[in-house]
């Protein structure tokens, strides 16, 4: 008798096994139609990667590397994430206060002593929050990094009190570059590629200005018309297996503990605000959820992840088109029926 129970649970497991594979399958056949759709209708250009409970499901490649459109994409592109960017800035001032070389309520005079008089107003949790008071970088007049730091010099006064509203802009992630240099010695490039890059074996990401130019896929309008090149630190590019390992890295806690990652999700109290993870919520301190999505020129990029669910997206675009989220809701849905 205990034979034939046993034989009728084996048979039982494997029915099971054979009909969630089966609608796994089906699933993976919608969301790749969708793919097929949206790149047809001219809305997606890109690659995309779909992780559900620990295992890529979905990884693909749609449309062209260049304006020429005469080399496809294939999932080895790179590709620049816009202000997913960002996140390795913030990080990196999480790693440094866990180290007790900073702390994020100590003001930028304390590392960067050359500034104006604002900089004993800002703190370093400001330009994480975005709540600095900083006007934006001037584009106009800025060839280089160099510039950058130049014109923070020219600086009079912060358009509001620090800690008082909210202004979304660079200057203050440049000044988070300019103090990770400033604490370590290292120029901001090295020092990601050392501290976050390397330790997640995201292996083909790179941070601009671009040495290896291979599998750069070129940023595009719709009258294909190529982006010009990213000439200031900062920007990255990668695959989208690279921003998984990321993300895997971020959420298991290997690059910064627990209590650093609630501190950089946090945000100005607004409506609408991002924090230096972009959109992350928690429970009981504990990550959630996690969405981010940049631009830069034509590079268009979305992170999804649901922790709940055990689910990630990714999709990576060279030609701008906005519909990035629409398509993630879809991707979404489906996996949820």
């Amino acid at each position: 008798m205990q034979y034939y129970k046993k034989l009728f649970l084996f048979f039982a497991t494997l029915l099971l096994l054979t009909h969630y594979t089966f609608a796994q399958t089906k699933k993976v056949a919608q969301i790749d139609s969708l793919l097929q759709s949206a790149n047809q209708a001219g809305v997606f250009n890109g690659n995309i990667l779909v992780s559900k409970n620990n295992k890529i499901i979905y990884n693909s490649s749609f449309g062209f590397a260049d304006a020429t459109k005469t080399n496809k994409l294939t999932p080895d592109y790179r590709f620049n994430i816009g202000s997913i960017t960002k996140e390795f800035s913030g990080i990196a001032l999480l790693q440094l206060q866990e180290q007790g070389k900073l702390k994020i309520e100590d003001h930028i005079s304390k590392y960067i002593p050359e500034l104006p008089q604002w900089a004993h107003e800002v703190t370093i949790k400001d330009i994480l929050q975005y709540t600095s008071g900083l006007p934006n970088v001037n584009w106009k007049k800025i060839k280089s990094n160099h510039d950058v730091f130049d014109d923070l010099k020219l600086i009079n006064k912060l358009d509001f009190v620090s800690g008082t509203q909210y202004n979304y802009n660079m200057n203050n992630v440049f000044l988070r570059q300019f103090i990770v240099e400033k604490i370590t010695g290292m120029t901001y490039k090295n020092y990601v590629s050392k501290n976050i890059f390397n330790p997640c074996k995201m292996n083909s990401s790179e941070i601009t200005p671009i040495v290896d130019e291979k599998f750069i896929a070129k940023g595009f309008n719709n009258q294909l018309k190529e982006d010009k090149p990213d000439f200031l630190v900062g920007g990255t590019f990668l695959t989208t297996t690279d921003l998984l390992k990321f993300v895997n890295c971020l959420y298991s806690k290997k690059l910064i503990n627990e209590n650093s990652l609630f501190e950089l999700g946090q945000h100005y109290n607004l409506p609408e605000t991002q924090s230096s993870l972009g959109e992350a919520q928690f429970n009981n301190k504990k990550l959630v959820a996690h969405a981010h999505d940049g631009r830069a020129g034509n590079y268009e990029a979305l992170l999804v992840s649901d922790l709940n669910e055990n689910l990630t997206i990714i999709l990576l675009g060279n030609n701008y088109n906005g519909k990035l989220f629409e398509i993630s809701d879809a991707i979404t849905a489906i996996l949820k029926k």
